[in-house]
């Protein structure tokens, strides 16, 4: 077989590339819902929005097989805690969404109870403003996210 017939076949790259294309269509959220915004969440998850098509579909109700962390809704000081313990037992690497105004900044909740933007807490990758934000909004985070998984180093 010549070196011509095998033009055009073959592919290189390099493995972390690779990795980080193979994890951009495979996150597997862990929805983290406490309040109101939990509705738009379900939403985004019907057909009619199709998250599947983004690879960020099946939500695993464990945090020990998710890697993606939705925050969907109001963090209280209580569960501030929890919050963290459930970030620490993600598969890694993790990456952090941050649902609504209440998870990004506290919402219109200003007193002593509300933490005011879990970034306070844990780290986040990308937020999503709105209260409640409209499920388009999710489907422009979850490829924002999926960019920068695809640009990060993977490490093996």
């Amino acid at each position: 077989m010549s070196i011509n017939n095998l033009e055009g076949s073959v592919i290189t790259t390099r493995f972390d590339k690779f990795l980080g294309w193979a994890r951009k269509w495979s996150l597997f959220p862990y929805p983290f819902v406490t309040a109101c915004c939990g509705m738009e969440y379900m939403a985004a998850a019907t057909s009619f929005y199709d998250l599947d098509r983004f690879g960020a579909l099946f939500p695993r109700f464990t945090p020990r097989q998710a890697d993606m962390l939705l925050v969907v809704g109001t963090i209280t000081h209580k569960q501030a805690p929890i919050l963290l313990k459930i970030y620490n037992q993600l598969a890694e690497p993790k990456w952090v969404v941050a649902w609504g105004a209440c998870a990004v900044s506290g919402g219109f909740y200003r007193n002593y109870s509300v933490v005011q933007g879990i970034d306070k807490i844990i780290p986040v990758d990308v937020y999503i403003p709105g209260c409640p934000p409209r499920p388009e909004t999710a489907i422009d985070a979850i490829m924002k996210l999926q960019e920068k998984v695809l640009n990060q180093r993977h490490e093996i």
